[in-house]
């Protein structure tokens, strides 16, 4: 009750109404999982572009005089088989997993946004096309694919970057082609068209704003794939390469020495987990912040 009044006072003060984001941010920030994830990720996302200049060790020093040495005040989590520090090899491991799952997230947002604002503003048989075309590729299990591509084409980070986005970007086409069949009967759509605006300009400058919420929450989620394909590939041998550390590789190497030090599985593992649940987490968050259905003028 009391916050109806103060809603009613301040309207009645002639204060402007709230806008959609600014209820967004506050719908998202009463979603405390979320919030909590976001502000794991942004640390996360900060140590990963600070690496280079906060890893106590260089990632790559061997020194067979500790090897797999337990966490100590010298080495805070301990060492690997090669006597390398394991913190700083998780620190510098996450510029790989994390530009992985974002660089080809990107990709896929372009692709898939283009698709699907063109199939759905078109419509007719360049629609069908463009949609039977998506189907084929939903229909094909991505991870064999990537896995084909990788092994054919070598193991660098942009080829694994290629191949995850270029195969990702389906479900961003269908939510955007959903967005744009919705709006493009709208009558500021109808308004511009009336006004001689062409097609290009009416989708990319009027329609094309209006998916952004969606394609925010279809990304966010779609992070989260990219870093597990990511880690799963590496597990297989076939992601990033050592010396270069991703979570992904180290996890790999340490199942080999899981009874002689049982922690060094467990700190990638346990990021990898982490990360992917926190992006999974702000997904929804985002999705009920951003939902229109919630959304009052």
């Amino acid at each position: 009750m009391a916050g109806a009044r103060v809603e009613t006072i301040g309207l009645a003060a002639g204060r402007p109404a709230p806008s959609f984001w600014a209820e967004a941010w506050g719908r998202f920030r009463s979603n405390r999982v979320a919030l909590l994830s976001a502000v794991f990720l942004l640390v996360i996302h900060v140590v990963a572009l600070a690496a280079p200049f906060i890893t106590p060790y260089d990632p790559n020093a061997v020194d067979i005089t500790s090897i797999h040495a337990r966490p100590s005040a010298e080495h805070l989590l301990g060492t690997d088989e090669n006597g390398r520090d394991v913190l700083s090899r998780l620190i510098i491991g996450s510029q790989a997993t994390l530009s992985v799952g974002l660089l080809s997230m990107a990709i896929a947002v372009v692709i898939g946004a283009l698709v699907g604002g063109i199939s759905g503003y078109l419509g007719g048989a360049v629609d069908s096309v463009l949609m039977r075309f998506t189907d084929g590729m939903m229909s094909i299990p991505n991870f064999f694919l990537v896995l084909v591509v990788v092994a054919v084409f070598g193991s660098r980070l942009e080829n694994i970057v290629l191949t995850i986005g270029l195969t990702s970007w389906m479900l961003v086409a269908r939510v955007v082609r959903g967005e744009v069949l919705r709006y493009r009967e709208y009558d500021f759509v109808l308004a511009a068209r009336a006004l001689g605006a062409t097609g290009r300009r009416i989708l990319f400058f009027h329609i094309m704003p209006h998916t952004v919420p969606a394609i925010i929450v279809s990304a966010t989620l779609g992070v989260a794939t990219a870093i597990l394909v990511e880690s799963a590939l590496s597990y297989l041998g076939l992601g990033i390469q050592p010396p270069q550390a991703s979570w992904g590789n180290m996890l790999s190497n340490s199942q080999a020495y899981l009874f002689q030090n049982p922690l060094l599985p467990v700190y990638p593992g346990m990021l990898i987990f982490l990360t992917v649940l926190a992006y999974n987490f702000v997904g929804d968050g985002l999705r009920d912040a951003l939902d229109p259905r919630t959304y009052t003028d």
